[in-house]
């Protein structure tokens, strides 16, 4: 699934302005706006789902985990996603014999 990215840059008095109605596409259109004040962007608004994403991928211990697992994906030690799925299922049953 690929979403398609929408990033307006507006003046931040606008954005003052018509708020809601910003903060309104952010949430349902998953738009984004990059606030200018004299024509230089100072903040961005992004959805909060996105927020936090951007915020966990600041953890260092984070980071780390997904280079080492991009790592061993790239030496060829990971696993197909449905097939991993697939083990799982398998398990799940077997435990509950």
């Amino acid at each position: 699934l690929v979403m398609k990215i929408t990033v307006h840059r507006i003046p931040i008095t606008k954005a003052r302005i018509n708020l809601g109605q910003l903060v309104r596409r952010v949430h349902m259109n998953r738009e984004y706006f990059i606030l200018e004040k004299d024509g230089i962007p100072v903040a961005g608004v992004l959805n909060v789902d996105d927020m936090e994403d951007f915020l966990d991928l600041q953890d260092p211990g984070l980071k780390d985990q997904i280079n080492k697992s991009y790592q061993e994906y790239r030496r060829g030690r990971a696993r197909n996603g449905s097939k991993f799925l697939s083990e799982l299922r398998r398990s799940a049953k077997r435990s509950k014999r």
